[in-house]
């Protein structure tokens, strides 16, 4: 598909979002490094999860150098789609009608619930300590036997005085950081958002830069995770380049409607070597992987929010790009991608939020073989409702449409109905 509609088509759809709405409200802004990107929905947010009730210490006893803060929600999912989905517990594509007939499917699952602990203390005056850990249940094993999957483990040194954030462990990228309200687990992963977790050292650096302005400038050395398809001793492709991906962001922050506003350019390199073992005919392959990303998050008026993202790279499976592909290993070369998303959010009032959203990924069709995917788009809209401070309830309308190469498109209505008890 032309790469210049790809993108025309996502600020299209920005422009018109922006002129459209004139409610009034905003929903926080979900950003992977203070939310997890994949988490827009839980209530309370995890970043403030409810103290622990203790009892008040004695006067004479000393104050504990480390506080523990669990945090999570318990979520269940209910889903109806018209044809099949892949995989079922969450959308990521339509399957062609030439590869299965189409007929509806219905899942049920509570594997997105989320259980996560936040630590702090043991710093010092000026340098404050803390850590988090959280797992969810899309590990793996049976329906009814799900096994954990670790989404964060890191440690954070914060100088406040210098405005100075270091990172080390496996937390979320510093690509293209937001992600769309949605009640769908991928946060429309492989449909125009990139992205994902990774092990990591970073780097965040603030500067005031107005009376209610800021500029941030961070940098990451990062685990490159790659599958190798052919046989190769020992490690992965990723490991087997000698040395990190290295990822970048530089945003800007301002006061707008009374919210906070905020846009950001971010991009990635990374690369691969693919080592054949001794017995084969294979020769040594190199790929690399990159991307170019805009960001950006708009209060439009204290009840209505603009925010979306827009991206070109290539080689993006391992973020969750190139609708799942990245290298074309029978020609040898690496498939190029670019999409976006962008949604509208109506807050009427603090118990009720609804979304509007599309998102699109459209890879390069010359690097693509017979029957692969050429296009998958998403548009959705959800109506997302809070019971009591902890009990949130949400149904979502989508409809999805995958190209493929000499294939028919697969496509798809669903319907999806969330009940979320955050803690």
């Amino acid at each position: 598909m032309p790469r210049k509609g790809t993108i025309a088509a996502i600020l299209c759809l920005s422009v018109f979002a922006a002129t459209a709405s004139f409610a009034d409200d905003p929903q926080q802004q979900v950003a992977r490094q203070a939310t997890p990107a994949e988490d827009p929905l839980p209530a309370p947010p995890a970043d403030d999860p409810l103290p622990i009730a203790t009892d008040e210490p004695a006067q004479d006893e000393e104050e504990p150098k480390i506080k523990l803060l669990p945090y999570g929600y318990i979520k269940l999912d209910a889903s109806w789609d018209s044809a099949i989905i892949d995989p079922g517990d969450f959308a990521r594509w339509v399957v062609s009608p030439d590869f299965f007939a189409e007929h509806d499917h219905f899942n049920l699952t509570a594997r997105q619930t989320r259980l996560g602990l936040r630590i702090s203390g043991g710093g010092k005056e000026n340098l404050l300590a803390s850590g988090r850990v959280e797992i969810d249940f899309y590990g793996g094993g049976a329906e009814n036997k799900n096994l954990p999957m670790l989404r964060h483990a890191y440690a954070e040194l914060n100088w406040q005085n210098r405005d100075l954030v270091l990172l080390g462990g496996q937390a979320s990228d510093l690509i293209s950081p937001l992600a769309p309200t949605t009640l769908n687990y991928t946060v429309a992963w492989w449909v125009g958002n990139i992205g994902y977790r990774h092990p990591q050292v970073r780097a965040t650096k603030g500067f005031d830069v107005g009376v209610d302005s800021k500029l941030t400038l961070a940098a990451a050395a990062v685990r490159t995770i790659a599958d190798d398809f052919r046989p190769a001793d020992p490690g992965d492709a990723g490991s087997d380049s000698g040395l990190p991906s290295i990822q970048g962001r530089i945003g800007y922050a301002w006061t707008m409607a009374g919210n906070r506003a905020a846009v950001g350019f971010s991009g990635h390199r990374g690369r691969e070597n693919h080592h054949p073992s001794d017995d084969t005919d294979l020769h040594e392959l190199e790929f690399y992987s990159w991307s170019a990303n805009l960001d950006f998050n708009l209060p439009l008026t204290d009840k209505v929010t603009l925010k979306g993202e827009i991206f070109t790279g290539s080689n993006l499976d391992d973020f969750f790009g190139g609708i799942g592909q990245g290298i074309n290993f029978n020609r040898e070369l690496t498939i190029d991608s670019s999409g976006g998303w962008a949604s509208v959010e109506f807050s009427a009032n603090d118990q009720v939020l609804t979304t509007f959203g599309y998102g699109m990924e459209d890879p390069d069709d010359e690097a693509l073989e017979d029957n692969d995917r050429s296009k998958n788009s998403s548009v959705w809209a959800n109506f997302i409702y809070d019971i009591t401070s902890h009990v949130r309830a949400g149904v979502e309308l989508s409809y999805w449409r995958t190209h493929y190469k000499t294939l028919e498109p697969g496509k798809s209505f669903r319907i999806q109905y969330s009940l979320i008890y955050s803690f």
